[in-house]
């Protein structure tokens, strides 16, 4: 019979980070459809939270560091080969997947919130980006530009209206990648608790799991 030792693996600033973080993407989410401050506010919330952990993935505590759960493509692949054999060796932190998933839930998020700015400051005139409309077009504006403001004041549409529907696209689609991503990443939650008979969701609400 194997001794079990209770190991402190997520700190309570991970702790506070992956809560407040689930709180304020589900705010945002749900307010989505309105033009109000709770959705621009949960979505400066989520960007804040997104720079914490980048920061605290480099100075942070042992198992919260990127070093401990970015691994090479080779060892995820090895990971998902003894997962579908039924036996993947059990990691105190995330396994080679869960860190993939990790870091893929990050990048989109950021592409949600910074989408999200870009159009705050096309529509509203506000935030971090507002001050660069003036003096800044994406790619696909700028190619079009000539032909936009002959067709704008025919119709009566703004000068950067394609710029504006060009994010909004980006917003949207990353925002639907976002939500696979969770239903992923709850997925591969109830999974991995039921292969090595741990509560990963008490774990990231104690602080504590079990090496086994």
């Amino acid at each position: 019979m194997h001794n079990q030792t209770t190991v402190r693996v997520w700190d309570i600033l991970i702790r506070l980070f992956h809560w407040s973080l689930v709180a304020s993407f589900i705010v945002a989410y749900l307010t989505s459809e309105e033009e109000n401050l709770w959705h621009i506010y949960s979505g400066y919330t989520v960007l804040g939270l997104i720079i914490f952990r980048l920061i605290w993935g480099f100075i942070g505590s042992k198992y919260a560091r990127f070093s401990d759960f970015v691994r090479s493509p080779a060892v995820v692949f090895q990971y998902v080969k003894d997962l579908r054999a039924g036996h993947p060796p059990h990691y105190l932190g995330h396994n080679p997947l869960g860190g993939w998933m990790a870091m893929a839930l990050l990048l989109t998020l950021f592409a949600v919130t910074l989408s999200g700015l870009k159009v705050y400051a096309i529509e509203e005139g506000k935030g971090p980006f507002a001050s660069m409309q003036s003096i800044e077009l994406t790619p696909i504006a700028a190619a079009y530009a000539e032909d936009e403001d002959e067709d704008d004041e025919d119709r009566g549409q703004k000068p950067n209206e394609a710029d504006e529907e060009f994010w909004e696209e980006i917003h949207e689609a990353s925002t639907n990648l976002m939500l696979l991503l969770i239903a992923l990443h709850v997925f591969g939650v109830i999974l991995s608790s039921r292969l090595h008979k741990e509560n990963l969701v008490k774990a990231m609400l104690t602080g504590n799991k079990t090496r086994q």
